[in-house]
């Protein structure tokens, strides 16, 4: 079964990053996430974009 929704930490960990870092980019808007409650949670479609989006732009 596929994973609906990444925690930070999880995210962090798929971008090599630290927490913080995650919560930076999602605090600018860079990447996009849901709020349930007090916690954070990014679709899995949403880290596929930002990092696509990320790739483009080093190209480009």
């Amino acid at each position: 079964m596929q994973r609906v929704l990444l925690t930070v930490e999880e995210v962090a960990e798929a971008l090599q990053v630290g927490r913080c870092t995650v919560y930076d980019l999602l605090r600018s808007g860079q990447l996009e996430s849901i709020k349930i409650g007090r916690l954070r949670r990014v679709r899995p479609e949403a880290l596929a974009a930002f990092t696509e989006r990320m790739a483009q732009e080093q190209s480009a």
